[in-house]
């Protein structure tokens, strides 16, 4: 056989000569014997020189884990600095500080609370909160504004029906209970208009 200069190999082994034609070259197998060399057709590619179509987006999903990122997404841009945060990150930041300072702060009083609580205890003194003192006076006067209220409301709902119209059950149960609101009203000092009794 003539000998041909080679130009390429490919990884199946063809050889492509200057003339353009293929073939596998001849070899020695292990045992001595040679191998003929076999020409191959005009178009023919064997499976191991056909380029295997890679899909990108695969590609990049398998190689996510080594760093490769979203397939078309530039790179993470590092900060330069901390104090250039957006405004929003620092008004945030100084709403978690003042937070903070506040627990701190309602935790203190909480503790001092209770050690004057435990103070008073230890002397035997009543606990009395400033805070919380009441005034009985004004507690009746509270309870005889909220009567004279129900009471304003049943006379309108009598006069209502003293001109013909049609109450509904509930209104005219409000109605039925004129006497006892007004019963209610003298035990706490007040008379069906409101005013206080004074004492003779």
């Amino acid at each position: 056989m003539p000998s041909v200069e080679t130009t390429s190999v490919s990884k199946a082994g063809i050889t492509t000569s200057s003339t353009g034609e293929r073939h596998i070259p001849s070899s020695t197998r292990p045992d001595g014997s040679v191998r003929k060399e076999i020409r191959i057709r005009p178009g023919y590619r064997p499976p191991e020189d056909v380029e295997v179509y890679k899909n990108r987006t695969a590609e990049a999903f398998r190689s996510k884990g080594t760093g490769g990122g979203v397939p078309g997404a530039e790179g993470l841009k590092p900060e330069a600095d901390a104090s250039k945060a957006s405004a929003a990150a620092n008004k945030n930041a100084r709403r978690r500080e003042a937070r903070k300072k506040a627990a701190v702060v309602a935790a203190d009083e909480q503790e001092e609370d209770k050690a004057l609580e435990d103070r008073v205890a230890a002397r035997g003194e009543p606990t009395v909160d400033p805070g919380n003192e009441v005034d009985p006076e004004a507690e009746q006067e509270k309870e005889a504004k909220k009567l004279l209220k129900k009471l304003r409301q049943a006379r309108d709902l009598k006069d209502k029906k003293e001109k013909g119209d049609a109450l509904l059950p509930e209104q005219f149960e409000k109605v039925i209970k004129i006497n006892s609101l007004i019963q209610q009203l003298e035990s706490l000092g007040f008379d069906a208009q409101g005013e206080k009794r004074t004492a003779t």
